[in-house]
């Protein structure tokens, strides 16, 4: 059994080398969110529920905010297979009411926003019907909550591709869903993310020459309330950002088994971020997930059907929380 001891020492040893965040000059007008699948819906509960630190958020094979209300077995039909179809309108109705509670942060503050989703029509996991919802639930937040008529929504859904983030490399593993879950399909999704949140580069894209570091995710638990999360997450820090210069902020969040655990640093270097981060001066925060039977979350997705309790996609989640937590010691002052 000596084994298994060395194994664990070995385990801690990989935490205590995380370096702490760093403190950055963030500029709170560049600060967005992405994500494909759960991470996807992840991404719509942050700016639904902090739209005053997300305004732009990308949507990759996701479905409409809220969808799931609590319950595994809808998230597994209305939210994956769009059979029933998800209820836009009273999802509508809910992201207001939970706003105008306090639940969640003013709806006023998506204004000027942006939500970009993308999806595949080859995408066999996540219906097109329900990344279409997705869409949907945008639009008509835009035109039913006063003062909304600038969010911009762009429904970008004509792609061949299947249930995965493409990347520019090609490949025979545009029309599957395999791990990585990185889609070879001669499309740059990363770049395109990019030029919809934060518009035109501001240097020539290139190689990634940032510092990818590894930080402590339990070092930045609230009231020390476990987040179900991995030990250590990623950061992406440009060299301009490192050097001091203004710098924007988008949080990616991985998919169902593409946290590190599963799939190495593959999303985290793969996938196409790191050199338009270089190229628009934006720090790209990955935080990590971890599997587990209790709660019930064998794939390591992020928590949209409930899995670590009723208030997971509002201000009160606790990975929610975590996340605003972290964005803050990154340099963005949270609204309270």
């Amino acid at each position: 059994m000596r084994w298994i001891g060395a194994l664990c020492l070995g385990l801690l040893a990989v935490g205590a080398h995380a370096d702490p965040l760093p403190k950055l000059k963030l500029d709170p007008h560049r600060v967005a969110v992405a994500g494909l699948s759960s991470g996807a819906y992840m991404a719509t509960q942050m700016q639904i529920a902090y739209p005053d630190v997300f305004p732009y958020a990308a949507i990759v094979a996701g479905g409409p905010y809220a969808c799931a209300g609590g319950k595994l077995d809808v998230a597994l039909s209305s939210c994956m297979k769009g059979t029933p179809a998800a209820d836009v309108s009273a999802l509508v109705t809910k992201a207001t009411q939970r706003a105008q509670s306090g639940d969640n942060g003013a709806l006023k503050n998506l204004a000027h926003g942006k939500a970009y989703l993308l999806h595949g029509k080859d995408d066999a996991l996540v219906a097109p019907s329900v990344a279409e919802a997705g869409a949907q639930f945008y639009q008509r937040l835009r035109d039913t909550v006063p003062g909304l008529k600038g969010l911009q929504v762009v429904d970008d859904g004509n792609r061949a591709f299947a249930h995965n983030l493409p990347i520019a490399a090609t490949g025979d593993d545009c029309d599957k869903s395999v791990s990585p879950y990185l889609g070879h399909c001669g499309f740059d999704a990363a770049g395109e993310i990019f030029a919809q949140l934060y518009g035109k580069p501001l240097h020539a894209v290139g190689d990634a020459k940032g510092q990818l570091q590894t930080f402590s995710q339990n070092a930045y638990r609230v009231d020390n309330v476990d987040p179900l999360l991995a030990d250590d997450g990623y950061l992406y820090v440009p060299p301009s950002c490192a050097a001091g210069k203004p710098c924007g902020l988008l949080v990616a969040f991985h998919g169902c088994k593409q946290n590190a655990a599963a799939v190495g640093e593959a999303f985290v270097k793969d996938a196409g971020f790191n050199r338009w981060a270089d190229a628009y001066d934006v720090a790209v925060l990955y935080p990590q997930t971890r599997a587990s039977m209790a709660p019930l979350n064998p794939q390591a997705c992020w928590d949209w059907w409930g899995y670590s309790g009723g208030d997971y996609d509002t201000q009160r989640g606790v990975q929610p929380r975590w996340v605003i937590h972290v964005v803050e010691q990154l340099g963005i002052a949270a609204p309270r």
